[in-house]
């Protein structure tokens, strides 16, 4: 009977294989007392922070399914005491929040169909395109980025005031159709496709926008999707703007309808809290369906 014997270096052990050769078995590389623990201590605290950030969340739904009279004699616990959708009713019956939601939905899905295609045209130009003044330019979009949006709204309103589309959702839509930042992901983004691919396309007698239709956009559903979350998110979450730039009740939006719910000597917070559900509910399932674009899009367009 063969003995075994220990490798070289100790990275691995010889013994009869069925065969009668040796047979090499990787040793399992044993994980010390310290990194265990440091392991556990590192799930410990993700877990802690995920519940701090989770509970907030948690609340909000504790109270918009708690009856009202908990939320008047704040006899709310850390469980409802019956889950009722009282609040929801309250909503729908006295307010238009439906009204609200499909306002807030068409307007968001408008802009952000505009905005990402803009952001992806114009990123594409200042990636792969040679023009006169494209620096100057590119560091002028930039530039944008470091002024308050408050003092844009000045012109802003002037601007749809003078285009005759005041009170409209054109006058939301129109001054969001493109974003500084959007058009910076996207050109960090498309600088990164090898040009091979293009000189190949233009070689096949492809012009400039078959190239981007059928080379560089394919190519883009990671930033797509990026574009996508980021312009929903801030859209969707819009306040100051449509607030000026609508004056119907009609026409408003949620975070709008979300201020009409405080009362003049105090609020219904049940209300509050289920209008709020409601509004931040899109968001979750748009991210949660496109996280992992989301994460290769950002870390293949260079921000961390």
């Amino acid at each position: 009977m063969a003995h075994p014997v220990t490798a070289r270096g100790g990275s691995a052990t010889a013994s009869d294989g069925g065969d009668g050769g040796p047979a090499f078995v990787p040793r399992v590389k044993k994980v010390s007392r310290a990194q265990r623990a440091s392991s556990i201590a590192r799930l410990v605290t993700a877990i802690a922070v995920g519940l701090v950030m989770m509970f907030p969340l948690y609340w909000m739904i504790t109270i918009a399914f708690s009856p009202s009279s908990d939320v008047v004699n704040r006899d709310l616990n850390i469980w409802p005491s019956t889950w009722t959708l009282e609040n929801f009713r309250t909503i729908f019956d006295n307010f238009p929040a439906a009204t609200w939601f499909g306002n807030s939905l068409v307007i968001t899905s408008i802009v952000t169909v505009l905005t990402v295609s803009v952001n992806l045209l114009a990123g594409y130009a200042f990636a792969k395109l040679d023009f006169k003044g494209k620096g100057a330019v590119f560091l002028l979009v930039l530039s944008t980025m470091m002024v308050p949006v408050q003092v844009l709204m000045v012109a802003q309103f002037r601007l749809v005031t003078e285009l005759g589309i005041y009170g409209t959702f054109w006058a939301v839509i129109f001054p969001s159709a493109a974003s500084a930042f959007g058009i910076f992901l996207a050109r960090q983004f498309i600088i990164a496709i090898p040009d091979e691919l293009m000189e190949a396309a233009k070689m096949d007698g492809a012009g400039t926008l078959r190239i981007f239709f059928q080379i560089v956009l394919p190519l883009c559903k990671p930033l797509i999707a990026v574009l996508m979350l980021l312009t929903v998110m801030y859209q969707w979450n819009d306040f100051a703007w449509p607030l000026i730039a609508l004056k119907d009740s009609q026409l408003f939006t949620l975070p709008i309808g979300l201020l009409y719910l405080r009362g003049q000597y105090g609020a219904d917070y049940g209300a509050i809290m289920a209008l709020a559900l409601i509004s931040i509910l899109p968001i979750v399932v748009m991210f949660l369906a496109f996280q992992k674009y989301f994460v290769q899009g950002l870390a293949r367009s260079g921000i961390r």
